[in-house]
């Protein structure tokens, strides 16, 4: 199988880095036993770039190795020690690459040196516990994770930049007068489609310097995909004018240098795009003696049309200096009506869907709900990008979750479109959605939060929380000389001498140990 050495469409599979989590820490130090959160934040994952670089003139690179990843941002680390942030990935493409998307939707167009595009975004890093902190939670017990990068497929397509394009049947002369006007050297030789790939040459016509463009010939059907077809028409797409290198020499029966040039154009107008280019006639082969005679037959009747024609030869080197200065005449012209490129740096933005609204919610079939409860849909940018963050594995990190999308307003519109406890909500895409089960009763507020990594909200019954209820609920009608162990005591030898079934808990209670024994940390060691 034969290698390819210039490549001109390619697709790429493109994953940038992710962010590095964020961590949950506490600073010890000796003597400091309050020394407060100090986990730091993750790291930016690395971004995928392409970078318009001139002297890559071909995507062969990618044609062989076109999954691409960019590097990972770093994890955070206690006392305040931030993640690394993930190492860039620029990718070089040839000056005029297009871009576009699965769809064949347009991302950009490169042009001009050292123009960039940032193709696929790092993910952020996650924010760590000290970060979080605030007046009501002053020492989360949880971090935020950090967020994927993007993923996506793009594909590329090469025009190259040219200011002149040759068009023209096969063999008729092209890579030969591109070889006698320039220092370019493609492949010549003496049968059809001998040029396979587009070949550049830059030409200098007094003082103005400009770039020619050889494609590959055309025959009659390109449109249907005879010959080479129009595939290769696009990269003189660019050009400001084309000139028509006509054979006047050709020995194939029923050709004429009228019908081929009819021919071509009929082609380029099924291509179409190229009707406004200034049209420049070369009839070629002009020092064989059958081609002169058959180039002063038609130059009249080509002139007829408007059209400015020269007769060349490309062997001999006759009336090229008029050509090229015609050509420079033109692209003289054509670049005083377009501004000089400069390079910038594109970013590829997501599209809003509503500007004014953070999210969305729609109902949608849930057939998991039972009888009398519905789905529920919520899209947006905040509370896909907040679910990503959450470690739900940490009770205290969903309540956090819980707190924003409060905020936020979501539980309130999931009750104004009538959502009922106990109804499906999904949040994200169809294909990654995290689910919920609605529980409007559930109060908001960090000052609601018990221990570091957990939220009592969260849990329907917890056993140390109930005894604490309990004895509170008993020191208000205690005796005057009994303290909260005596109450303490006194609960659990009425829990001893009935245990309540129903409840499941068994006579020695909730604690790691009984009451009025040596494990008690409120025994003074005298027996009652």
């Amino acid at each position: 199988m034969a290698i390819p050495t210039f490549v001109d469409h390619v697709t790429l599979h493109l994953a940038a880095g992710r962010g590095g989590n964020g961590v949950a820490s506490v600073h010890r130090e000796k003597f400091k036993p309050l020394g407060g959160p100090d986990g730091g934040n993750g790291g930016q994952g690395g971004s995928i770039i392409l970078e318009v670089d001139t002297s890559v003139t071909t995507l062969v690179d990618y044609h062989h190795s076109p999954k691409r990843r960019a590097e990972n941002g770093g994890q955070g680390a206690g006392d305040h020690k931030n993640g690394g942030n993930g190492k860039d990935l620029t990718l070089t493409v040839p000056d005029g690459t297009l871009v576009k998307d699965n769809e064949g939707n347009v991302l950009a167009d490169l042009i001009g040196h050292g123009t960039t595009l940032v193709i696929a975004a790092g993910g952020r890093g996650g924010l760590g516990n000290a970060a979080l902190s605030s007046s009501k939670r002053k020492a989360p017990g949880f971090a935020l994770l950090g967020e994927p990068g993007d993923e996506l497929d793009v594909r590329l397509e090469l025009k190259v930049v040219a200011d002149i394009g040759l068009v023209g049947f096969p063999s008729a002369g092209k890579s030969s007068l591109i070889a006698a006007i320039s220092r370019a050297r493609p492949k010549i030789a003496d049968y059809p489609f001998t040029t396979l790939i587009p070949n550049l040459g830059v030409v200098t016509a007094g003082e103005t310097t400009f770039v020619v463009a050889d494609v590959p010939g055309l025959i009659e059907g390109a449109a249907e995909g005879r010959g080479l077809g129009h595939d290769f028409l696009r990269h003189i797409e660019r050009c400001a004018a084309l000139v028509h290198v006509i054979d006047t020499a050709t020995i194939e029966p029923g050709r004429n240098p009228i019908d081929d040039l009819d021919i071509i154009e009929s082609e380029l107008a099924r291509y179409g795009g190229l009707e406004d280019r200034p049209r420049l006639i070369a009839l070629n082969k002009v020092d064989v003696p059958d081609g002169q005679g058959i180039a002063e037959m038609v130059v009249e009747d080509l002139r007829a049309r408007g059209l400015q024609v020269f007769e060349v030869s490309a062997a001999s080197g006759a009336g090229l200096r008029e050509l090229t200065f015609a050509m420079a005449e033109i692209v003289v012209a054509s670049r005083v009506d377009t501004p000089e490129v400069e390079p910038q740096r594109i970013v590829l933005r997501p599209r809003a869907v509503d500007a004014k609204a953070d999210f969305e919610v729609v109902a949608v079939d849930d057939p998991s709900a039972g009888a009398g409860q519905r789905g529920w849909r919520v899209r947006g940018a905040k509370p896909e990008r907040w679910v990503r963050q959450t470690d739900f594995s940490n009770e205290e990190a969903v309540g956090f979750l819980a707190d924003r999308l409060n905020r936020l307003g979501v539980e309130v519109k999931l009750v104004q479109m009538g959502a009922q406890e106990g109804d499906t909500v999904l949040i994200g895409a169809e294909d990654n959605s995290v689910v919920f089960d609605f529980k409007p009763s559930i109060e908001a507020g960090a000052e609601m939060l018990g221990r570091r990594g957990e939220d009592e909200r969260l849990r329907e019954q917890r056993p140390a929380r109930t005894r604490r209820t309990e004895i509170a609920e008993a020191m208000e009608t205690k005796a005057e000389e009994e303290e909260r162990a005596d109450v303490a005591r006194r609960l659990d030898a009425e829990r001893k001498k009935g245990p309540n079934r129903s409840s499941g808990t068994s006579g020695i209670g909730p604690m790691a140990y009984e009451i009025g024994t040596k494990d008690d940390p409120d025994w003074d060691g005298s027996d009652d």
